[in-house]
């Protein structure tokens, strides 16, 4: 399953709101909308865990999904409801405005014990 994973620094003062709020879309009073949500989306799994640096606060997101640029384009681009307030969230807590893009990770090691010994598409890292 093709998969994505990056980290968003939260703006200082905002760990506490984003917590709230990936708390409600969990088990709180959006999970429904954010379980339709990601289903429109063709997510088929999204983590999301809180980092703590001494340079502050991130979140760390892993989502999977069949087609990873639909599914951020869906996100990005919805007139739903639940979409429309998730990405003024994300606004607020990280600076990010997902409609205008958002630039991807890139991927520095990628270990999957299946293909170990073989050549991956990223390039050499290191000497």
């Amino acid at each position: 399953m093709p998969a994505i994973a990056f980290a968003a620094p939260l703006r200082p003062g905002k760990t506490e709101i984003d917590r709230l709020a990936m708390e409600s879309c969990w088990r709180g009073r959006r999970k429904e909308a954010y379980q339709d949500a990601r289903r429109r989306a063709g997510i088929t799994k999204e983590s999301v865990w809180l980092q703590s640096t001494p340079n502050g606060d991130l979140a760390v997101v892993y989502i999977e999904a069949d087609d990873i640029g639909a599914a951020l384009a869906a996100i990005a681009g919805s007139a739903e409801p639940f979409d429309r307030w998730f990405r003024e969230h994300i606004h607020d807590v990280h600076g990010i405005a997902l409609e205008d893009g958002f630039p991807t990770a890139v991927p520095l090691l990628d270990f999957d014990i299946d293909r170990a010994g073989q050549v991956g598409q990223v390039g050499q890292v290191g000497p």
